[in-house]
């Protein structure tokens, strides 16, 4: 008899460490979640300082910001995993895709909402990816969305409706019309981070590391912007030298912890339970912009404090309820 099984019978159970192992993994993976999540609210403070300076731009913090990815994942991802890395062929689509996805169309939709809107306001708009997600999961995964799931994801949408109100009554010449526009961008963002999860989730399937993946999404995340930037003349060499580096490399920073964190998770958790705990970001969005942010630039109010607590309250139940 193995010796977990000659301990489990003296104590009169019969506990099998499988059980044991996947509420270790649960635990991992929620903290994976909660890491990636800080690392994604930290991106969205250091692109409004950079945007802030007199040089910085949305393009130029894209540029650095995919860079760091690549030259902190890629180096590190090649060497550990030589000569194999556990890739097919649609693993590398998949991881592609999202990289597209995720890493390309919705991060220029969030920066360019950033600098629009602010941070306080487009984190937790974003926060409705746990919405489109979780339609994602169970209509191309087969994931089960339980009615638990679903009334905090409820919760989640509702909080955002909140942000929208409140960003409609922000500025003399703000309306509701023009909050709805403005809106737009980090909704595109949502949608485009919606559906990033079902990629990663194909991918890791046929057996891919996560961080062969996410080596993967980053190098053509930067590549897609790379053809993007030369195609509109977005970003020029000198718009990057001139800028506010410090904060670009520290935006490239956090996105590498945030998505470091995300694969991990997407390992070991289900998409409908992952996406909604990263979606804390916006607490945390709403404590770091009233710390480290001057007034001008983030105008943080009790009723956006409070749609951003429903928010997480949202995501809570979602991760207490796997």
């Amino acid at each position: 008899m193995l010796p977990w099984a000659v301990q489990s019978a003296a104590a009169g159970t019969t506990k099998t460490p499988g059980h044991t192992v996947r509420h270790v993994n649960a635990s991992i993976g929620i903290a994976l979640a909660v890491a990636g999540a800080t690392g994604w609210a930290l991106q969205y403070i250091f692109i409004r300082l950079a945007t802030d300076h007199e040089s910085g731009t949305v393009a130029a913090a894209m540029v650095v910001g995919l860079a760091v990815n690549v030259l902190v994942v890629l180096p590190a991802v090649l060497a550990w995993f030589y000569p194999d890395y556990g890739l097919t062929w649609l693993a590398v689509g998949a991881f592609v895709a999202a990289g597209l996805a995720g890493s390309f169309v919705a991060r220029l939709a969030q920066f360019a909402s950033t600098t629009t809107i602010g941070a306080s306001r487009t984190a937790p708009v974003v926060s409705t990816t746990a919405l489109f997600s979780a339609v994602f999961a169970v209509a191309l995964l087969g994931e089960t969305l339980t009615l638990l799931h679903a009334a905090g994801i409820v919760l989640v949408v509702a909080g955002v409706a909140v942000i929208s109100y409140d960003t409609a009554r922000d500025g003399d010449e703000a309306n509701l019309r023009e909050a709805g526009a403005a809106l737009v961008l980090p909704l595109v963002s949502a949608l485009a981070l919606g559906i990033e999860p079902v990629f990663v989730k194909t991918g890791l399937a046929e057996g891919a590391s996560p961080f062969v993946g996410l080596a993967v999404m980053s190098t053509s995340a930067a590549f897609g912007y790379a053809v993007y930037a030369r195609a509109t003349n977005a970003v020029t060499i000198a718009d990057i030298r001139d800028g506010p580096m410090t904060w670009y490399v520290a935006c490239g920073l956090g996105s590498t912890i945030a998505l470091a964190g995300y694969f991990s998770a997407l390992a070991l958790l289900p998409v409908v339970v992952v996406v909604p705990i990263f979606q804390t970001a916006p607490l945390l969005v709403l404590v770091l912009s009233a710390v480290l942010l001057p007034r001008r630039l983030e105008r943080v109010t009790p009723r956006l404090v409070a749609a951003a607590v429903v928010v997480v309250v949202g995501t809570t139940i979602v991760s207490l309820s796997s």
